[in-house]
């Protein structure tokens, strides 16, 4: 069986996950769906597509999960933007921010590095 708690990336996107459980909760109970709904597919779906990408069947598909979960990560960056400028909707705090970041960076890293060394 996998443990996923040595593996840096899946612990920190999964943390990053329930941040964005509760921050999309917050949304929701201000009766604010539809934002809710998107922070809540595109911070959840990093995760998931990192989980996918540990049973990659070959290096090109571990590359092409991660590159799903960069953009799934820019998704979520851009939604936290929008409420962070709006008057409508609350801000989102500095762990969850600061999660975020970290996850886009070693997302970044593993991408470049996989690539690196496949040729």
């Amino acid at each position: 069986m996998r443990n996923d708690s040595e593996n840096l990336i899946v612990r920190l996107s999964f943390e990053l996950a329930l941040d964005v459980v509760s921050f999309s909760e917050l949304i929701r109970a201000n009766n604010r769906f539809e934002m809710a709904s998107q922070i809540f597919r595109s911070g959840t779906s990093i995760g998931a597509n990192i989980r996918e990408a540990q049973n990659a069947e070959s290096k090109r598909d571990f590359i092409h999960k991660f590159k799903i979960s960069a953009k799934e990560a820019d998704e979520l960056e851009y939604w936290l933007k929008l409420c962070e400028s709006s008057e409508y909707y609350p801000n989102p705090d500095d762990k969850l921010l600061k999660n975020l970041k970290s996850v886009i960076l070693i997302i970044s890293k593993i991408i470049s590095s996989s690539k690196r060394n496949t040729n």
